[in-house]
């Protein structure tokens, strides 16, 4: 048996007058996933227990089988786990974002931009986070280059009680009240201060300005927390799995769960990613020998946070097209048995731009007893409203698993 998630990340919203009242899943052109919704169980599912922020670091968690209540330590040391970073037990990660403040205004009234930096590329972030570490580290706190506009900052016997919003809460907001928060806190908005000279008239972001790009003029710091200590997928589950995701976040998540991370050139987390590759790279695992893969799909998310509803439906229709359809028929031609499980990990509507704890669609098929075709099955929030209400993520996967 295989098996196959695929995480649409953010794909869940609500209905929405340009679209007639439809929400971005239903007004999507998704053949394949609506014909393995027609022949497979539809429902809906809360991926975010009750209390606990709708990040992705939680849902995924869910979705790849582990309760966040027992498991969640923050989301930065997952991230960490994937950038190569071993945290010692005592060690906080943060998560350390290169962001676009505006000019001119004292720090704390400044407007934040981008939380992306407009989605700065690796090679041009690198030489700034290791300025940072050259200038700004000690023996105690270190930066660590990640991806994109998304790095690491390590802070050796520290502490988790400080209050942070992550930067893509709050696009085109005055910061000041966004700030770090909590005895001793300083340190982080001291750091966070002392970030923007040194990157504002870096090299970097002069070429990034001449070319009317966003300068990556800040850092910020949140998602603070501890190592985790999930149990091996192989022993809850008994697979031997692979994630592939353009995210840190994802791919630490897949690392400490002892998966396999499959790094796949030109992904980029965004709507234009290489498609191509990441469906390759999944039935390359299978073709390797592996049970399980697990595809995470960032770009719907980064187009509601960015307000882009057209390109929001457009990458819903480009992963049905290049990933869904690909990739299960190559299982499909396998001869193999499979069971596949389509899911966002959380919704993350366009009339808020940012990550909600509602219940999302799902789809389960299981190859070896499909049911009766039913084309009002679909890959939508309304025909997942009609199914089965899963209260926690977790149970969910525990039964793609072993039922």
């Amino acid at each position: 048996m295989k098996y196959l998630i695929i995480v649409t990340d953010g794909a869940g919203d609500g209905p929405i007058e340009a679209l007639g009242g439809k929400t971005p899943l239903e007004a999507a052109h998704m053949p394949h996933a609506d014909h393995y919704a027609s022949l497979g169980t539809v429902g809906s599912v809360c991926n975010v227990p009750e209390g606990m922020a709708p990040g992705s670091d939680v849902a995924n968690l869910s979705v790849m089988g582990y309760d966040p209540k027992v498991y969640h330590t923050g989301r930065s040391p997952l991230e960490a786990a994937s950038i190569g970073v071993d945290l010692l037990p005592t060690d906080v990660s943060y998560r350390c974002n290169l962001v676009t403040l505006s000019d001119d205004e004292p720090y704390e009234a400044k407007t934040l931009v981008s939380y992306a930096s407009g989605e700065i590329p690796t090679e041009e972030s690198a030489p700034l986070v290791e300025l940072i570490e050259k200038e700004l580290s000690t023996d105690k706190i270190h930066f660590y280059t990640g991806v994109s506009y998304r790095h690491a900052m390590v802070v050796a016997d520290g502490l988790l009680h400080y209050e942070e919003t992550p930067p893509h809460d709050i696009p085109d907001r005055v910061v000041g009240d966004y700030l770090p928060k909590g005895e001793g806190s300083e340190f982080l908005l001291e750091l966070m201060k002392k970030s923007y000279p040194l990157l504002k008239d870096h090299p970097v972001n002069k070429a990034r300005i001449e070319r009317g790009l966003p300068p990556a003029n800040s850092i910020w710091l949140w998602g603070q927390g501890k190592k985790p200590a999930l149990s091996p997928i192989r022993e809850k589950y008994g697979v031997d799995g692979s994630v592939i995701s353009a995210v840190d976040l994802i791919k630490g998540i897949g690392i400490c769960a002892g998966m396999e991370s499959i790094d796949v050139p030109g992904a980029t987390g965004t709507i234009r990613t290489n498609y191509e590759g990441k469906a390759r790279a999944a039935i390359d695992a299978f073709q390797r020998g592996k049970d399980f893969v697990y595809l995470h799909m960032e770009a719907p998310d980064e187009c509601s946070h960015q307000g882009n509803l057209g390109e929001k439906v457009e990458a819903l229709e480009l992963i049905d097209e290049k990933i869904i359809g690909p990739v299960l028929s190559w299982l499909e031609e396998s001869g193999e048995d499979f069971r596949f499980l389509l899911v966002p990990d959380h919704q993350t509507p366009m009339r808020i731009r940012t990550h909600s704890a509602d219940p999302v669609p799902f789809v389960l098929y299981d190859s070896t007893s499909p049911l009766p075709a039913d084309p009002s099955r679909t890959y939508t929030e309304p025909a997942g409203a009609k199914g089965e209400f899963i209260p926690h993520g977790h149970a969910l996967t525990d039964r793609f698993f072993t039922k």
